[in-house]
């Protein structure tokens, strides 16, 4: 039987939303074989786990939790720090703009040794919604960009932000990890 376009596009998006179900908080939203190429759904769901994962981290937060341990937890399942490089440059930081290692990584997500760091998970945010203006997937790697949407759960604003992601599957259960991160803001000319 074949499938027209609107079935498989419909059934693909039930399989993720099932895939970020089951996943949880910030564990990675599915897995592979380490050696199995990579597919746009996952990039999806990988993306979809990053977001929830992020907004686990304010809210643990919120409530006064130990969020450095979830927040180390979220690095620890969503980037390539300990397979290798990883390419980092955050939304906001401006001083320090590259982030090298897990440690600088932590600081920006939740305050450290970075004086410029104010904790970006810490703002909270509600959601984090991704909009791929595009995708290039390679066997064993796959780049996304587009634009995030960080909904600031104190007032209800979205703050748009430009992204580009890269992934690769991680060493052990081969889930996708980011090994390429850029954010930023909108460039907004001057009037």
């Amino acid at each position: 039987m074949k499938l027209n376009t609107q079935t498989k596009l419909a059934r693909s998006l039930m399989a993720m939303a099932l895939m970020a179900t089951v996943a949880g908080s910030v564990a990675p939203a599915y897995a592979q074989d380490a050696q199995a190429p990579i597919t746009e759904a996952e990039v999806l769901a990988a993306e979809a786990s990053w977001g929830t994962g992020l907004v686990e981290i304010g809210d643990i937060y919120t409530k006064g939790g130990d969020y450095t341990a979830a927040a180390s937890k979220f690095i620890d399942t969503h980037y390539a720090f300990k397979d290798g490089t990883v390419l980092f440059k955050p939304t906001k930081a401006a001083v320090d703009e590259f982030r090298e290692d897990k440690d600088q990584a932590l600081s920006y997500f939740v305050k450290g040794i970075e004086p410029e760091d104010h904790g970006f998970a810490l703002t909270p945010w509600s959601k984090v919604t991704f909009d791929n203006k595009g995708m290039v997937i390679d066997q064993d790697s796959a780049i996304a960009m587009g634009n995030y949407f960080f909904t600031d759960a104190k007032t209800g604003k979205d703050v748009k932000v430009d992204f580009t992601m890269g992934f690769k599957r991680a060493s052990g259960d081969g889930h996708l990890v980011l090994f390429l991160q850029h954010s930023s803001l909108p460039f907004e000319p001057k009037a």
